[in-house]
Parts: C-alpha cells; structure tokens; sequence
C-alpha cells in the first residue's frame, strides 16, 4: 500500500506561489521558490521565512513528567524554569539516536512540548510510549492541531514586531520562548531556529499559521524552502537526523555530547555513551574543506593519498556563504585532528582536503 502524501496548512500557498515540490518526511513540501542561492542570501542577509509545519508537537504532562523526560531525553531537565527551551536527544539502550529534539518547559505546572522532526514523529511517539510504565504521565501527539512558520534573519526580530506586532518578540534571548495569542488561539513565540543567525519560530492553529504566512509574504519577506534550510544549517554545523545522526550515530560520535549529562543518575543509552567516552569511538564527526570547487555528496568515501577509505561524507555543498567547497564526514578518530589531510573521492578522482572546525559559519545567534 502506498502511504499518502501529506500537506501541511500552507500547502496552497506554495503552489499559488510557484514553488519547486517534493516528498520530504512524509508531506509534499517547497524545496525552493526563487531559487535555492537567493533564498540562503536573503536569511544571512536580511529575512526569510519557511514552513516547518511538518514538524511534530508532542505534549508530556502529569506529576511524573519532569521524572519521565529525564529518563527518555539526554539533557537534563530538572530546574528548567517555564519558558526556557532544551535541545537533546532519545536514545536507544546502545546508544544509537532515536531523534534530536526540542522540549519547551511549560508555563503551566508538569506540563512540556516536544519538537520532533517530521520524519520521526510517528515513530518517536510510539517509542515514547512504549517507555512511560512506571510512570504517572499523559503523552498526546498533537501534531495535526499545529502549524509553524521559521522567520530567520538578522531582520528577523524587527520584522515581527512591525509586520505582526508581536513586541514581545524583543524580550526573549535565545533558546526561550513566551506565550501571545493569535485572533484567540494560542500564539507560541519561540527565539530558535536551524539556519545559524538570529529568527523565531511561531507556533499556532492553521488558521493563524495561514493568516502569519499572508502577512509575512505582502510584508516582502522572502518565502523559502527545504534547499536553503540545508544549506544554511550545515554552513552552521547543525545535524540532520539521517545523515549526522541516527540509530547507527550516537550523539558521542556526533560531537554532540554537551547535550548528554552523563551527571544524571540514569536516562536510556547512558551506559553506552559512557563506555563511549571512556573507551573512544569507531568514527567521529568531522568537518572537511576540499581544494577544489568539487562538490562532495552523501556516501562519498573519505581516503588517505594512498587510497586507503576511512570515513565518508554525511552532507557536502560548495558553500553558498563561505565559497568553497566543504563537507561534513564520519572518519576513524586518528584521522580527526584539525589540519589532517584527506581526500574525497567523487567517482573516478579524488580530490586533497583537511579537517578543520565543523562550524564552518560563524553563527549570529542573539544571547
């Protein structure tokens, strides 16, 4: 049986707009509009916004939540105050990545909403319940009641408050969020993002998800799409579930470990991530800059000059911002010091690089 393509609330839209579409996670979404380069400029430069409906809204509550999220999540949950956001991870008992998430701490008590990517939603929220016995907690997927629109952009914060009025938009620092409303529905303003400069993310009803979007658009931002989102992401060393993690990828050989208090008394797959830590990993998460204008792509082998493979490419581009060719890659550990040469192989020729800092864009996130 083939699975229905969703659409989310701004699916008319992007066709009245003209946009490129295709199947991603499950919904038939823009991958661009104006063009994929123009797109990226417009939220390094100015302001963009994109459609993130497809992203999944779980919601955890009751007197064992807090206890609950600390046993499923690798962050730490405990003392987040009402309006301050966590990025994590759930993991599998060997350590593996079952998805990389957000939790917002609610304002009301024992109360939290997880983002979950699109492609995992069904699948994260029935591994969160396959886990909640022995726990008092509530866990609803509410996903299909919400939409999202990302407004991304050093204009980000000014666009908001003239286009939407949304003054308090200019209090939050990053990673927090508030409460508004939107023609009476719930109105989540968010201080997050996935391209590496400052913007928000808005939470509402469709309705309101619609009537944002129209604004925005008479306004002049730019409308953009899944393209430029991976692009941007990946000039600012930011994941992608499937490529920098997944059930074989844990968040040690990610480089991700920040996000993984070790210091909490338990949470699934801490022991593999300790074992991790003490004994070393298989691969490590590495940036590498190529020479050439060649454009390394997923799956393409790493190699020493003498052709011996050690790793492969997980998300490579000829860098949009930075102009030049970078990639990130899975590589055994000796070969992950910065400055280490290493070629890419793209089809019959290979091609010299060197590791350097995955971050490759300096991020402007507001603090």
């Amino acid at each position: 049986m083939v699975e229905e393509i969703k659409k989310t609330c701004l699916h008319d839209s992007h066709l009245a707009l003209g946009a490129q579409m295709s199947p991603f996670a499950g919904f038939d979404m823009p991958i661009q509009y104006a063009g994929i380069t123009p797109e990226h400029l417009a939220v390094r430069n100015k302001v963009g916004m994109f459609d993130v409906s497809h992203m999944g809204e779980i919601f955890v509550s009751g007197p064992d939540a807090e206890r609950y999220l600390n046993h499923i999540f690798t962050n730490n949950v405990s003392g987040c105050k009402p309006g301050k956001i966590l990025y994590g991870m759930m993991l599998y008992p060997d350590g593996g990545c079952v998805d990389d998430l957000l939790i917002y701490c609610e304002f009301e008590k024992d109360r939290y909403l997880l983002v979950v990517n699109a492609a995992n939603t069904d699948k994260d929220f029935e591994w969160m319940l396959s886990h909640k016995e022995g726990f008092d907690v509530k866990i609803e997927n509410r996903s299909d009641e919400w939409g999202q629109i990302a407004v991304q952009g050093p204009e980000a914060e000014k666009t908001l408050i003239d286009v939407l009025g949304l003054t308090e938009a200019g209090e939050l620092g990053f990673y927090e969020y508030c409460n508004s409303v939107w023609k009476g529905s719930r109105l989540i303003i968010s201080r997050t993002g996935y391209t590496g400069e400052d913007g928000f993310e808005l939470y509402t009803d469709p309705a309101g998800t619609r009537e944002i979007w129209d604004m925005l658009l008479k306004a002049g931002v730019q409308p953009c799409g899944l393209g430029c989102r991976d692009t941007l992401r990946f000039e600012a060393g930011l994941p992608l579930y499937g490529n920098e993690l997944s059930e074989k990828i844990s968040p040690i050989e990610a480089g991700l470990g920040m996000f993984c208090k070790l210091d909490k008394a338990e949470f699934i797959g801490r022991e593999a991530l300790v074992t991790h830590k003490e004994l070393g990993v298989e691969k490590k998460l590495v940036g590498i800059e190529i020479e050439d204008r060649a454009i390394p792509r997923h799956g393409y082998p790493v190699e020493l000059e003498d052709g011996t493979q050690v790793g492969e490419v997980t998300t490579g581009y000829h860098s949009i911002t930075l102009e030049k060719s970078i990639c990130f890659a899975l590589v055994k550990p000796e070969y992950a010091a910065l400055d280490t040469p290493l070629w890419i192989r793209i089809r019959k020729k290979t091609f010299p690089g060197k590791v350097v800092k995955k971050r490759f864009y300096q991020a402007n996130y507001k603090k």
